[in-house]
């Protein structure tokens, strides 16, 4: 068991080391060992081969966006699960009580969305269709 502050942080510390010694040692070895093909679809801005169209400031639906915060919320959801598994045994219906309620408000913003239609990218193509087709009749 520790018996200081320096001997509790110390494998966090070992750890950050060991972490940025392999991330650098992988970029290191690459640099020396990777190839280096200089060619002129290399040299494009996309590397898809495809020459590059339009504007690079296009303007993006909200849909995207809700969608991102939708991600955010759930992995935030996900990172208050880890700390609440591990206090878990010790708080036992507190805890559980807790998380069902941090659960069900996450649902309700979930369903709320999908009610919102921000999930369904379809529903936008068919209007989209709809109009097109209003346009050539």
């Amino acid at each position: 068991m520790p018996t200081s502050y320096a001997e509790t942080y110390f494998p966090v510390l070992i750890q950050i080391l060991i972490a940025i010694a392999v991330a650098g040692g992988m970029i290191g070895v690459s640099a020396v060992l990777g190839r280096r093909v200089k060619d002129r679809v290399k040299s494009m801005p996309y590397e898809s081969g495809m020459n590059p169209v339009g504007n690079a400031r296009e303007r993006f639906s909200v849909k995207f966006y809700l969608v991102a915060m939708v991600f955010i919320l759930f992995d935030i959801e996900a990172i208050f699960l880890y700390p609440w598994a591990v206090i878990y045994r010790q708080l036992r219906f507190f805890a559980f009580s807790e998380m069902l309620l941090f659960i069900i408000l996450v649902l309700c913003g979930f369903f709320y969305i999908w009610k919102k239609g921000v999930l369904d990218w379809s529903a936008e193509d068919r209007r989209e269709q709809g109009r097109e087709k209003q346009r050539a009749a």
